[in-house]
């Protein structure tokens, strides 16, 4: 058997004919500078290859329903098996996808409480089930010798009315007595009730002492009082307490019916269980007053309202709004921050005194005029919990149904250590066993695996759209450990990402498992302790892009650590290390947050540095996105007229006139069409298609710096619309990019081609890395500091024309500081990041440090999330939460300086600086 997956002449995107082994059946780690082929290597060539091989063995009828993967440029791969990869990109954004949907724990779970719940009445709280008279009989036969007791059967319920006709009726029958009210009284004479009152009448069948050889007298009254109370009996024990009993799913005091415990009905996908009022999504779309009037400097007639700024939509209402502002004190021309409380609520909630119903319940009623004006509203509208479920998504009898007092939607809002806690103390027997124990075992079983990824302190209930890339892989790395499938190549893509430090030996303590199983784990990593864990060491460079591509090392981690060649190496013997500054800055002013409960956070209140690198850390799960993201962002956005999701629980935010701009920079990508690049994104191309449109010959031939562009008609050669490619479907095969026979993949028309700048067309401009393109356009300003800033963020390799679809995560962020760099001065701008230094290797996070700290100098402010210990170490303010994920954290575990952090015994960041270990 091959012991290796042997690669030959590998060409795909900037890889330079590579040949290499990979040891199988070990973990592996490739590494190396950004853009430097890592990705290509093990997702473009190993896990693309695998898969394909693996779904050309199935029918071409198979085929036709599963995804078709282009063969890479290689010329020979041996030793391949079957490769399942795990990427970072896979959250979904349904928002019916849960982490308890996703793992399929939610199907048990349905299973669980379908089989093993106890209906409760979901009004007055007490348990519904159905018995036999059998069990009813038994229950009653269990009470102590001599007690006294009578069996009733229910009639009339709050009703009103004489009764006359049924008093008349069960004398007849010969019945002696009724109880009125809860009070017995004789037949003989019949009661006299008031009419126009409501009462309640229950039947005395028996009465009784507990004796021995009572059986047979109790059996036949049991049997009459449920045949008069129709199923329903009344057992009072005199002097003590009553009990209900029902040979149907009913409450007997509230008389409400449930349906039968199914699968089904703990199914917010099903109609069944689904809440009716938000359709099982747990929440619903409202207008916010904030999005609808973000600039409350302008007047109604000014356009305060921006669905209502068009003067002719105004004047429908314009005799109701004069009346409302005589009220409440303002007209049409004054200005929306003048407004009471009183008046804002009025404007848009309805006033009744004057019978205005309120600008939202216009708004609300003009959503059903069709899907365009739906879509021109939704950048007003927010989300909320439902009303009607809170955000359970279930109705209120798939609630109604609790195992040991516990319904499902308490079970996954716990965390999982909560979870698989409470399932190890659950005890069954008899019947519930049989039936209780596999499914117990099989909970159990899953949660485990998804505590041993460190994603305890998730909930089941969480929406996958809310989880950052590197926990959506870690759940999908617990299913395949609960899988247990040998003889797989797993390729991962830098699983540490969300891990704080202390969390990364539980992950590679997983990835282990993996391997030993007798499979080739593949993993792209930049964490130092993933890479001193790996059996074998690829590291590819020795730069990004063009100049990368190679194979620098391939070998044991001793061996790396002594490689002269080896930027990584260099970083492991601590040849090359980054050094945090001498100083730290001093605050401009302060933002406070008073009464944070977002999520987890514990009621926080919070003192956050303006005018600094602030860097918030903690372990994972520890609220640190709800208090920067959740909480900070989305409530400042909001107040500057940004749509955003689900605003954080907050009281109150001071300090805000301070920030004139919030701006996120994430990963996402810049752009999802090939015809988005770097040259579009940073606004270079608009300035090269000045420079084209000013040469002699351009001017000769009347072009103007639209003739330079592939995204209009003119210019760019039709046969390709100025994609350079033609996409040809080939059905059952993957589809084929082929070059544009008439552009040769140039993508400008042969005329425009003609127009040269010092002896280049357009088109290999475009293909000019940043480098290049500085020093033939050195002459101009204005692009020289813009290509001069790529520079500085460490995309001097990138090609301008390169495809935004082909951007690593890593690459787009630094695009985005990059433009913002590109400003002349920013303050009040207040600069939101995730993780940064995702995707990025030990070397190019020194340089992502001075990037930010330009941005600080700038005059700006930087919030950064981040747990690497050198982008810590090189912060003004560190913020720390903790002390644990989930419910076990939502505090503040210690604020300061990172010398004050490293000094803190309770913080387990700390810790990490204290012993010089990186993230």
């Amino acid at each position: 058997m091959q012991t290796s997956i042997s690669i030959s002449g590998a060409k795909q995107h900037n890889l330079k004919n590579l040949d290499l082994d990979i040891p199988r059946d070990q973990l592996v780690v490739v590494c190396g500078p950004s853009g430097s082929g890592k990705s290509t290597l093990a997702f473009d060539i190993v896990y693309a290859e695998g898969q394909r091989r693996y779904v050309e063995s199935l029918s071409t009828y198979a085929r036709q329903f599963l995804p078709q993967l282009d063969k890479p440029k290689v010329d020979k791969v041996e030793g391949l098996s079957p490769a399942i990869s795990l990427e970072q990109h896979t959250s979904s954004r349904n928002p019916r996808s849960t982490v308890g949907t996703v793992t399929e724990l939610y199907d048990f779970l349905r299973v669980f409480f379908a089989r093993l719940g106890v209906p409760y009445c979901p009004q007055c709280g007490k348990p519904i089930a159905a018995q036999s008279s059998d069990e009813i009989i038994d229950d009653i036969m269990a009470l102590q010798e001599r007690t006294k007791f009578m069996l009733l059967a229910p009639l009339v319920e709050h009703k009103k009315g004489t009764q006359a006709e049924l008093f008349k009726k069960l004398k007849g029958q010969g019945f002696v007595r009724v109880r009125v009210d809860g009070e017995v009284v004789p037949l003989d004479p019949a009661p006299q009730l008031e009419k126009n009152k409501r009462h309640t009448l229950e039947l005395v069948v028996d009465r009784l002492v507990m004796k021995q050889g009572l059986r047979s007298r109790l059996a036949d009254s049991v049997e009459l009082a449920l045949q008069f109370g129709e199923g329903r009996l009344i057992l009072d024990i005199i002097g003590d307490e009553e009990k209900l009993y029902s040979t149907e799913a009913v409450c007997p005091s509230c008389n409400i019916s449930l349906p039968k415990p199914s699968p089904q009905l703990f199914s917010f996908n099903s109609p069944q269980g689904a809440c009716p009022t938000c359709s099982g999504l747990g929440a619903l779309d409202y207008f916010e007053p904030r999005l609808l009037a973000p600039n409350k400097g302008l007047s109604l007639n000014g356009g305060g309202i921006i669905p209502w700024k068009n003067p002719r939509v105004l004047a429908r209402f314009a005799d109701d709004l004069h009346a409302l502002g005589h009220r409440y004190g303002f007209d049409l021309d004054t200005a929306l921050g003048n407004f009471s409380e009183q008046a804002w609520q009025a404007l848009f909630y309805g006033d009744e005194a004057t019978g205005w119903p309120g600008a939202i319940s216009h708004l609300e009623a003009g959503m059903g005029l069709g899907r365009f004006w739906r879509d021109e509203m939704a950048r007003f509208r927010q989300s909320a919990p439902c009303p009607a479920c809170h955000g359970a998504r279930l109705k209120p009898e798939s609630l109604a149904v609790r195992v040991e007092g516990v319904n499902i939607q308490d079970f996954t809002t716990w965390s999982i250590a909560h979870a698989l806690e409470w399932l190890e103390g659950l005890r069954f027997t008899g019947f519930q066993k049989t039936i209780g124990d596999p499914l117990l075992q099989e909970l159990t079983h899953r949660l485990r695996f998804l505590a041993d990824v460190g994603l305890d302190y998730l909930n089941l209930a969480r929406n996958m759209s809310t989880l950052s890339g590197g926990e959506a892989q870690r759940i999908r790395l617990a299913g395949q450990l609960g899988s247990g499938l040998v003889g797989v190549t797993y390729v991962l893509d830098e699983p540490s990402i969300g891990l704080h430090p202390r969390d990364n030996a539980r992950l590679i303590r997983t990835l282990r498992q993996l391997q030993q199983r007798g499979n080739t784990v593949l993993v792209v990593e930049h964490d130092r302790p993933t890479i001193e864990a790996a059996d074998h060491v690829l590291e590819l460079g020795p730069g990004s892009g063009a100049l990368g591509g190679e194979i620098i090392y391939s070998g044991g981690v001793e061996g790396l650590r002594q490689a002269p060649d080896s930027l990584t190496g260099k970083y492991l013997r601590g040849e090359l290390a980054i050094e945090p500054p001498a100083t730290r800055r001093e605050p401009t002013s302060m933002l406070h947050l008073q009464g944070v409960r977002t999520n987890n956070l514990q009621n926080l209140e919070c003192s956050l540095p303006l005018g600094n690198l602030v860097c918030i850390t903690g372990v994972s799960g520890s609220g640190k996105s709800s208090l920067v993201v959740d909480s900070l962002y989305k409530h400042l956005a909001l107040a500057q007229g940004i749509k955003v999701e689900n605003p954080g629980q907050i009281d109150n935010i001071s300090g805000t006139e301070a920030v004139e701009k919030v701006i996120p920079i994430d990963q996402s990508p810049i752009g999802r069409t090939p015809r988005s690049n770097p040259a579009t994104y940073t606004k270079v191309f608009d300035e090269i298609r000045k420079i084209f449109a000013a040469t002699p010959e351009a001017k000769k031939r009347g072009y103007k710096p639209g003739r330079f562009s592939f995204n209009v008609r003119g210019g760019r050669c039709e046969a390709c619309q100025g994609d350079g490619q033609i996409r040809v479907e080939m059905h059952f095969l993957p589809d084929v990019f082929v070059t544009c026979e008439v552009c040769g993949g140039k993508r400008y028309n042969r005329e425009t081609l003609e127009v040269r700048y010092k002896d280049l067309d357009i088109s290999e401009v475009l293909g000019l890395s940043v480098r290049q393109a500085r020093a033939l356009f050195s002459n101009y300003p204005v692009l020289d500091r813009k290509l001069g800033v790529l520079e500085e963020v460490g995309l001097e390799y990138l090609a301008l024309g390169q495809p935004a679809t082909t951007l690593s995560g890593g690459e787009a962020q630094r695009l985005k500081i990059s433009r913002e760099l590109g400003k002349r001065s920013l303050p009040g701008t207040l600069y939101i990041l995730d993780e940064p230094t995702t995707g990025l290797h030990m070397h190019e996070v020194g340089k992502l440090i001075q990037v930010l700290h330009k941005l600080v100098d700038k005059g700006a402010s930087v919030m950064v999330i981040e747990h690497n210990t050198d982008v810590i170490k090189a912060a003004d303010h560190v913020i720390d939460l903790g002390p644990g994920g989930g419910e076990f954290g939502g505090l503040i575990v210690a604020s300061g300086t990172p010398e004050e952090i490293r000094d803190n015994p309770q913080s387990v960041t700390g810790e990490f600086l204290r012993n010089g270990r990186t993230g």
